[in-house]
């Protein structure tokens, strides 16, 4: 596999609040907008709905640019939710984890990836496989 990936528990018992601006940020032409920033933000409410089961993780490798995934983005990932058709999804095959869209098969799974240069991973009952966490959201590292 090309890529490793660090995994880090969550800690939802301290609230850090940001503050956010009440204002819609335009991504076409600037709009005149007040410097309000009276609304406040905590970043684990919003984003980790199941505190024991979700995990941070940042990526390592290229295999999911296609899909807006790069090098040093971090991952939200729930162990909670079901992983579905298609599901981004951190999975542990053959004692190493990777990223990638799980596909059920006639008697296999498939790790699809979204990079034309990697090949997919076919999941037979000879692999030590588990789907580890459907992520929930990518933080871009730009």
């Amino acid at each position: 596999m090309e890529e490793g990936i660090k995994i880090y528990g969550s800690d939802c018992e301290n609230s850090t609040e940001l503050p956010v601006s009440e204002e819609r940020i335009a991504a076409g032409f600037p709009s005149p907008a007040d410097d309000f920033t009276s609304l406040k933000l905590d970043l684990n409410r919003e984003l980790i709905k199941n505190p024991e089961s979700t995990f941070y993780a940042r990526v390592s490798g290229l295999s999911m640019i296609d899909d807006g995934i790069n090098d040093g983005d971090l991952l939200v990932i729930d162990k909670s939710i079901e992983p579905r058709e298609g599901c981004l999804a951190v999975c542990y095959i053959d004692g190493e984890f990777t990223l990638k869209r799980f596909s059920k098969r006639n008697g296999y799974g498939l790790l699809i990836p979204a990079n034309k240069n990697f090949e997919p991973i076919k999941v037979t009952a000879d692999n030590d496989f588990l789907i580890w966490g459907v992520v929930t959201y990518v933080i871009k590292h730009v």
